[in-house]
């Protein structure tokens, strides 16, 4: 098992920025990749950004150029700096990992975090 602990996220004004993090604990090895969901009411869940242990890097679209995920391996945390927040960023955020065992792709997810962005 993998215990994720997320921290930040919070209520911060249009343009502003926040820094969500997450530390991950329990049975860490053959994780493949660390990242980022969110999930806004009535939306489904959808992925901000995440990154494989070999520094690969994917982003939503909309989050490109203003989001900045990063990954410490040897501490097994991963990080996700936002900037320049807009309103339809607010969300519950929820950190996710991704361990490959085998031939089984197994995903553990966070509590979620709250992110509003509102003026």
């Amino acid at each position: 098992q993998v215990q994720l602990v997320e921290s930040g996220g919070g209520l911060v004004q249009p343009g502003g920025s926040l820094r969500l993090s997450c530390a991950a604990s329990g049975t860490i090895f053959s994780i493949s990749a660390m990242g980022w969901y969110r999930q806004a009411p009535g939306k489904q869940r959808e992925l901000v950004a995440s990154i494989t242990s070999g520094g690969g890097i994917n982003y939503l679209g909309d989050v490109r150029g203003r989001f900045t995920v990063s990954r410490d391996n040897a501490k097994n945390t991963v990080s996700l700096q936002m900037n320049s927040l807009k309103p339809e960023d607010t969300a519950v955020y929820y950190c996710n990992v991704v361990k490959q065992v085998l031939t089984s792709t197994i995903n553990y997810w966070g509590q979620g975090t709250q992110v509003t962005v509102s003026s």
